[in-house]
């Protein structure tokens, strides 16, 4: 039962992290309409090939932090103040973003590829954000830091992502009438998602200086 929910959890935790309009997802949308499904897959192959790295190298971080409770307890306190500094950012001070297509030129299916792998490894954002939810994970019970479990939840991760870019190649003439809203509205989105990641670190807070 574990295993599954180290699976279920990594797929849950990326389908959430990349379902927002970003720069990877739409580049695989964009890719599939100029130049075909085919092209926009071997986009996505290198895009999740870097995904799966990092989110094992996160994995592995968090291990190691999670053998000491002081750290732990530090990277909560640290989180807990740059999310909410965030949150109060894009709520109240952010003004909204204009709204930028990413330019696609055609290439070739290698290129494609390796320009997959490229626009991932320039994001950042996997790796702390693996980190925090796979500590988070573990602190409930949810999730052990066994190979078994790790690879389990790797591959979720790595799965979600994979739904998440099939499903902006697929259905991105759908998407594209909202995905002009969700990015007018994307610091609203932002600021209410690092809010409810404050709360809940704030909790654990309170709950370890409860003991």
């Amino acid at each position: 039962m574990n295993l599954i929910i180290s699976l279920f959890s990594g797929f849950i935790s990326a389908f959430i992290g990349i379902t927002p309009p970003g720069l990877l997802n739409m580049t695989a949308a964009k890719v599939g309409m100029k130049e075909g499904r085919r092209n926009a897959f071997w986009f996505v192959s290198g895009a999740v090939l870097v995904i799966f790295v990092q989110v094992y190298l996160a994995v592995l971080f968090a291990r190691i932090i999670n053998t000491r409770p002081d750290i732990i307890l530090l990277l909560r306190e640290v989180g807990f103040g740059i999310f909410g500094t965030l949150t109060v950012y894009f709520l109240w001070i952010a003004k909204k973003p204009k709204i930028k297509q990413p330019k696609i030129k055609k290439y070739s299916e290698k290129k494609r590829f390796f320009l997959g792998m490229l626009l991932s490894v320039l994001n950042f954002f996997p790796v702390p954000y693996y980190v925090f939810v796979s500590i988070s994970l573990s602190s409930y019970a949810l999730f052990s830091f066994d190979i078994t479990s790790v690879f389990l939840f790797v591959s979720g991760a790595v799965l979600g992502s994979a739904v998440v870019f099939y499903f902006y190649i697929i259905f991105f003439e759908k998407i594209e009438k909202r995905a002009d809203y969700l990015l007018k509205n994307m610091n609203t989105i932002i600021g209410c998602i690092t809010g409810v990641i404050s709360i809940i670190t704030l909790i654990n807070i309170l709950e370890h200086y409860l003991k």
